[in-house]
């Protein structure tokens, strides 16, 4: 996707297999939420959920926007490429400037850190101060997300308002998955690009944000974030792009006869 003269490319790491009725649902919602979007799932009804992060290019920086899942092999979450696809597009992981994070959760900060060092070593790592006291400093922490984001303490440059990265990178405090999360706006002569983390993690979330997904820490806030999100881009030339997508790829939200669709591009 360019955006400008702004350049956002998929870093593909993986995919997961989650069951869709057991993440995903419509509270109060009278039977089977999923019957008329079986065309989502695969044939076991499992949401397939590509892993990874986006790179964005811009004229002086190298920003990673999530960082995979990591070396992780179990019944539902596989990565491991993470690395190997940054090579691909011509980056290694010292050219990387800037890694900055939707949230914390552990299939988006996997090569954040590796056994305890630092993957991206001139780096500054960006994260809402929310998730950073949600993810690290809370009593009620998980020790294995300490373990992982401690070692980035020396090069962590939180932000608690909505900011300017860098020029062209703009954040939006989006909480309700978790606390601190962030939505980031590429802008670059006049057009736009929103990188939505995991504001939704399956389009009809955006086409209907009444649904809820089991993640979400707080889903009354995380409901209202996706029901501003819907009707700002909704009949916009903006594109956006959420963490699981199918191929990490962009679309936009079209409405057609009344109703939202969101249009792979």
């Amino acid at each position: 996707m360019r955006v400008g003269d702004i350049e956002i490319q998929p870093v593909h790491d993986g995919h997961a297999t989650e069951p869709a009725r057991e993440v995903l649902t419509r509270p109060d919602y009278p039977g089977d939420p999923w019957a008329c979007h079986t065309d989502l799932l695969d044939a076991q009804g499992n949401l397939n959920l590509s892993l990874g992060g986006f790179l964005i290019r811009s004229s002086s920086r190298l920003i990673l926007v999530d960082a995979g899942v990591g070396r992780v092999d179990n019944d539902k979450y596989h990565g491991g490429a993470f690395l190997d696809s940054l090579h691909l597009l011509g980056v290694s992981p010292e050219e990387v400037t800037d890694v900055v994070f939707t949230h914390l959760h552990f299939d988006h900060v996997g090569w954040a850190t590796q056994k305890g060092r630092v993957v991206f070593p001139n780096a500054a790592y960006r994260v809402h101060t929310a998730d950073w006291a949600h993810f690290v400093e809370s009593p009620e922490a998980n020790p294995g997300a300490v373990r992982k984001l401690v070692p980035l303490a020396s090069q962590l440059i939180p932000f608690d308002r909505d900011t300017t990265i860098a020029p062209g990178l703009d954040t939006r405090h989006s909480p309700g998955h978790t606390p601190g999360s962030t939505v980031f706006v590429v802008s670059s002569q006049g057009e736009r690009a929103l990188l939505i983390g995991d504001i939704a993690h399956c389009v009809i979330e955006l086409t209907d944000p009444t649904w809820e997904a089991v993640f979400d820490v707080n889903p009354t806030a995380a409901r209202a974030t996706r029901a501003i999100l819907s009707d700002e881009v909704a009949g916009s030339p903006d594109a956006l792009a959420a963490a699981h997508f199918p191929g990490l790829r962009f679309g936009r939200l079209i409405t057609v006869e009344g109703k939202r669709r969101f249009v792979f591009i």
